[in-house]
């Protein structure tokens, strides 16, 4: 058995790794064709990224020219315990203010620490200049590191 099918999760070890992890590496692609790379927190909907950002960044101005993403959960210290799942795909970008409301309540849900009234003064300022989106996704990779110690 090849090494990477024998570190491959399941479909409900991918959705259980998406649904614990609140951050998410992504990549957009810049007007030169160099990859654009931040962290953002993210939740999911209908076991799909989503992520909100201001309208004016640079991810945003890279998705409106082309929607192609790719993202990446993993955690893990130890190489047997590294886990990761990378999805490659498409955005669907929402403007309409309840929508993007949606998506930074969800988001902030995942916030620790932090007064309930203060996260929601904060997605209705922040909802006014942003806007969310979903990934679609296209092709998803993954890895357990944890299955290369099962006999």
């Amino acid at each position: 058995m090849k090494e990477r099918t024998r570190v491959a999760m399941t479909d409900a070890e991918v959705l259980g790794l998406l649904a614990a992890e609140r951050k998410v590496h992504m990549a957009t692609i810049n007007r030169d064709g160099t990859p654009h790379l931040v962290t953002m927190f993210y939740a999911l909907i209908d076991e799909r990224i989503a992520f909100w950002t201001y309208r004016t960044s640079q991810k945003a101005r890279n998705l409106a020219r082309d929607p192609r993403i790719t993202c990446l959960v993993e955690d893990g210290e130890d190489y047997f315990e590294l886990r990761g799942v990378q999805v490659t795909g498409t955005v669907k970008r929402f403007d309409e203010l309840a929508e993007v409301l949606a998506v930074g309540r969800r988001i902030a849900a995942t916030l620790r620490g932090v007064p309930v009234e203060a996260l929601d003064s904060y997605v209705a300022e922040a909802a006014r200049k942003r806007a969310a989106y979903i990934v679609e996704p296209g092709r998803v990779g993954s890895w357990g590191h944890r299955q290369l110690l099962a006999p």
